[in-house]
């Protein structure tokens, strides 16, 4: 596999490909040409082949993908295959919601266990997670590390838990409390969700349609 800086914008399209390809191959087809590929992800043919061999060289000339091997190819590029584990902090309505609905374990990543305050939820079980205090959580992380966080805390205690995740050896953070993140830790990655943002754009894009 290549190794070069990969452009966000390519790194972003990789979910789509994975998904469609998956896809497919529950579908029983077995190969595809970029062409067809691009199509059915409203891509081109070129931009399929350009991010592709920013991780290597897929395909065969006059042949196409082996849908099921290129599936597997992006999904180890995007580390689903890297046993990544994660922890939710915040069982609110939000947190709740992911623990009950959101297939971690379809992304390759198991989620371990989640840290609140609130007593009605402390010590218990949300679809078979266990709840901890938050003051548990680095003695857990200790023993059980984990490699994302997951905030869905208020946002006025959003910075203190991500700087304790860090310290406890959490490399990644999937941020869903609407604040900017401010961390000393140039090797910490923090994926921002805002919900408010992507429905300004679609309020923006029917706004402007005619």
């Amino acid at each position: 596999m290549k190794k070069q800086k990969v452009s966000s914008a390519v790194i972003r399209r990789l979910p789509r490909y994975y998904r469609h390809l998956n896809d497919l191959h529950q579908a029983g087809v077995e190969r595809i040409s970029s062409n067809a590929l691009g199509n059915s992800l409203g891509l081109t043919a070129s931009q399929i082949r350009q991010d592709l061999s920013c991780f290597g060289e897929f395909g065969q000339q006059g042949y196409g993908y082996n849908v099921s091997t290129l599936r597997d190819e992006v999904a180890d590029i995007l580390g689903m295959n890297r046993g990544h584990t994660a922890v939710i902090l915040g069982v609110g309505n939000l947190g709740r919601a992911l623990m009950e609905n959101f297939h971690f374990d379809r992304s390759g990543v198991a989620l371990a266990a989640a840290f609140d305050v609130a007593p009605e939820v402390v010590g218990r079980q949300v679809s078979g997670i266990p709840v901890y205090h938050v003051d548990q959580l680095e003695e857990y992380l200790s023993r059980q590390p984990a490699s994302i966080g997951v905030l869905t805390v208020p946002g006025r205690v959003a910075p203190g838990i991500a700087n304790r995740l860090v310290q406890a050896g959490v490399k990644g953070i999937w941020n869903f409390t609407n604040i900017e993140l401010s961390l000393d830790a140039p090797d910490v990655v923090v994926e921002d969700v805002h919900f408010a943002d992507s429905l300004l754009a679609l309020s923006y894009m029917i706004s402007e349609a005619p």
